[in-house]
């Protein structure tokens, strides 16, 4: 069997955010994360693309107009300018006012939606935003940390090419922005294994099953502490396994939240990487069209374990237990593995219980109609399926040089990371001397929607005309004066 095409989603810029001071989110998360990818050399082995940036008018798809609005034009330094709204759309507390707050929610989301679009085309059949996976998000308030919900904007873009999508969920904490939106259609599945009881967001019980057209295609699995691999993955499997069965969906879109690993911060299971990883592993066998999304984690050196390791399953890379030289290195002290070993805390979750919800559950999906469809209807236009061919553009504006460089990927991107005598660790924790380039093309695809022909080829053919233009015109006023 040839290997899927995985593309994967990265920009430098999400590293630069900061939620503030002693604040758990922490956006470095990503970088490091893909530090390792790179130095472990992953990335070989998938198409790299930094995510175009989701417009106003793409996320407002799902996102209220006023909701939008605000997230743009509030800063830290005009909030008081903003209180009532603050107040109106829950940004405080968990979800703070911080510098660049509106280019983050681009970044995470436009990845998302890129993902789905690399999808719908059949370009790739797994792809890949560690960036995305912010459930919590609602249409019109964000919650938990999120704010532009980029699942349920990438799942709207998959229900324009695939009839049914199925949406899993192995954050901890319940998705509920993501089940909330789709409550009430058939189309799209929700599937919530999380964290019940006095616990955020207090929602997913199992009794929760959707309304009106969407009842039943709503199921959430309530779990208590302490639960391990073994126990996670004798319910996740076989209640995947049914859902595949009975609903058979055309695309999957996987949240692995990584706060559910033994010692989050926040967190309160008692999985490993492997035990995590092995949901990834099950529904990447199911060769359906996948999209691979982060979500919570809390001890980043962890997540960046945890979302290196899911990356390598993808690509069908193993992965040595001791952690290749890379820029972060320090963060893993003092044992410098890959691999976390769980704790010894109490798994309150026995046997009998686990037993009765999953029967519960497996008698719910038994008794559901077999892949409902939907009616034949004209497919609306892929997101960022406009002017994506640089020869739209005007060839009498001047490009800047800032503009220019926006569109190749930084050099440090697509290193192996191995000279240890040229790495830079500067702010951007990214500059390294590169040791094999990806491609030989002049470029990489630096946006999942271009048509990857290399920019100075254009720009050439652009001048070669240019100057035929000219000279023709030369002749012409050569002629009148004759």
């Amino acid at each position: 069997m040839s290997r899927r095409k995985v593309a994967y989603f990265y920009d430098n810029e999400v590293g630069n955010h900061f939620y503030g001071a002693n604040h758990p989110m922490k956006p470095h998360r990503m970088r490091m994360t893909h530090n390792l990818i790179l130095n472990y050399g992953i990335y070989k082995k998938m198409q790299i693309f930094r995510p175009r940036k989701a417009t106003d008018l793409e996320l407002t798809n799902f996102h209220s107009d006023d909701y939008i609005k605000f997230l743009k034009l509030v800063t830290p330094d005009n909030m008081n300018d903003y209180a009532k709204e603050i107040a109106k759309f829950n940004v405080r507390e968990d979800c703070p006012v911080f510098d660049g707050m509106y280019n983050f929610c681009q970044i995470s989301s436009g990845g998302s939606i890129g993902c789905a679009v690399k999808i719908n085309s059949g370009e790739s059949d797994v792809a890949v935003n560690w960036a995305g996976g912010l459930h919590h998000a609602k249409k019109s308030e964000a919650s938990g940390f999120c704010y532009t919900n980029d699942i349920v904007l990438a799942i709207l873009e998959l229900l324009k090419h695939h009839q049914r999508v199925l949406y899993i969920d192995i954050d901890i904490h319940h998705g509920d922005g993501v089940e909330e939106a789709f409550y009430t259609t058939d189309r799209v599945m929700t599937v919530s294994f999380h964290k019940f009881g006095d616990y955020f967001p207090g929602t997913g019980d199992v009794k929760d099953l959707g309304a009106g057209k969407g009842k039943n295609y709503s199921l959430n699995f309530p779990l208590k502490d302490g639960i391990d691999d073994e126990s996670y993955q004798s319910i996740f499997k076989p209640i995947m396994q049914a859902v595949m069965d009975f609903y058979r969906p055309g695309a999957v879109v996987l949240q692995c939240g990584a706060d559910s690993l033994t010692g989050d911060r926040l967190g309160c299971f008692n999985l490993t990487l492997r035990g995590h990883a092995q949901c990834v592993e099950f529904m990447k066998k199911f060769n359906v069209p996948l999209i691979v999304l982060g979500g919570g984690g809390y001890t980043i050196k962890n997540v960046a374990r945890c979302w290196t390791y899911e990356t390598s399953i993808l690509v069908d890379s193993e992965l040595t237990d001791e952690l290749p030289y890379n820029d972060y290195l320090e963060y893993y002290g003092p044992e410098y593995r890959l691999h976390i070993t769980p704790n010894n805390m109490e798994n309150q979750n026995s046997k009998d219980y686990l037993e009765k919800l999953k029967i519960n559950l497996l008698e719910i999906l038994r008794n559901l109609n077999h892949a409902p469809s939907a009616p034949q209807t004209e497919i609306p236009p892929d997101a960022f399926n406009y002017s994506d061919d640089e020869e739209d553009e005007d060839p009498d504006i001047r490009v800047s040089e800032a503009e220019r460089d926006k569109r190749i990927s930084h050099p440090a991107e697509l290193s192996d990371s191995e000279d240890e005598d040229g790495r830079k660790n500067e702010s951007n924790g990214l500059e390294a001397t590169p040791t094999q380039r990806r491609t030989s093309r002049n470029q990489v695809p630096i946006t999942a929607y271009d048509k990857e022909k290399p920019i100075y080829d254009i720009k050439f053919q652009r001048r070669q005309q240019f100057d035929e233009d000219v000279e023709m015109k030369l002749k012409k006023k050569k002629k009148k004066k004759n």
